[in-house]
């Protein structure tokens, strides 16, 4: 529990701050999907942090838009069109101020997921985007985002986060 109240802390304290390598590009969007990062994604409402600790050793802040947090407030499921999370995530990085403690290194990458059924039907209703320093990354990472949502989180919308109230 202790390391969670630390994680959010340390997610809401670098979401306060935008270091040059997550502000958005104005003119980059994600192969395949066409996701772009929405302006002022970093005053969205925190939904819930998370950390991996194997292959990519990162805490991580999901936020949602207006659309994503009511949806989470209301369990509403599937989420509606209009629904955009952004996933932000840095390197994890041992706290030198708190032993047994983790905070925000390196920035990783952002990435979105943005609901639209109509547009993105043919992968649930969702398009994804990968940033990393503001730029999409390559079509062959963007081709794996469906398949991993789709093959663990059918069940909720192909969404991983839950709602940390």
């Amino acid at each position: 529990m202790r390391l969670l109240s630390l994680l959010g802390v340390a997610a809401t304290c670098a979401a306060a701050a935008t270091p040059l390598a997550l502000r958005a590009a104005d003119d980059d969007s994600s192969p395949i999907f066409g996701v772009r990062i929405p302006s002022g994604y970093r005053q969205w409402e925190l939904i819930a942090p998370s950390h991996e600790t194997g292959k990519f050793n990162e805490l991580r802040a999901i936020l949602g838009n207006p659309i994503a947090i009511k949806a989470y407030q209301d369990a509403t499921l599937p989420f509606p069109d209009g629904t955009i999370l952004a996933k932000l995530a840095w390197k994890r990085e041992p706290s030198t101020e708190f032993p047994g403690a983790f905070v925000p290194g390196a920035p990783t990458t952002v990435q979105i997921m943005v609901k639209d059924s109509r547009k993105y039907a043919s992968t649930g209703g969702w398009g994804f985007g990968r940033f990393i320093d503001g730029k999409a990354v390559d079509r062959a990472q963007h081709e794996t985002c469906f398949a991993c949502h789709q093959a663990h989180v059918v069940n909720h919308d192909y969404v991983f986060t839950r709602f940390a109230p």
